[in-house]
């Protein structure tokens, strides 16, 4: 075949593929998520990674036996445990976090909110009103020590 006539036959779907955003190109990065079935904040959070870019697989069975199996702190325990690039996820980390976690690729377990502090996302819906709560996303070494890795006040 000619270069012209393979050029003429591949435009189209060269224009389609320009028309489409860079993450419909590319396949999202998947978390997998273990929570309780009945938790609305886990599934607000789950919401929020895909709103995110992300795709999740939810495993609603609860997440003790997930943040033990990953290596997370008890003390640092939150209501969902994810799982993505090799890294625990723990809590209502922002979307924005995981990502710069994945870039970075510290020397770590994972990342963690402990708790449920009200404005992490997936316990900043309108229930919780304007109420804002500071928090801390841990970055969690194997040795279960942690640092700031950000802070949201």
């Amino acid at each position: 075949m000619q270069r012209r006539t393979l050029l003429k036959r591949a435009a189209p779907l060269l224009a389609l593929a320009s028309a489409l955003p860079l993450t419909a190109l590319a396949a999202a990065p998947m978390v997998e998520i273990w929570k309780d079935p009945n938790c609305g904040c886990c599934q607000d959070w789950v919401k929020h990674l895909n709103k995110n870019g992300f795709a999740t697989k939810v495993h609603d069975e609860g997440n003790a036996a997930a943040r033990t199996r990953l290596g997370v702190p008890a003390k640092l325990g939150s209501c969902h445990t994810g799982l993505i690039g090799g890294y625990a996820i723990e809590g209502h980390v922002p979307a924005r976090e995981v990502r710069r976690l994945l870039k970075e690729k510290p020397k770590a377990v994972g990342l963690a909110v402990a708790g449920m502090p009200v404005s992490s996302p997936g316990m900043d819906g309108p229930a919780y009103g304007d109420q804002r709560d500071p928090y801390d996303v841990l970055l969690v070494r194997a040795d279960g020590s942690t640092s700031v890795y950000q802070s949201y006040r």
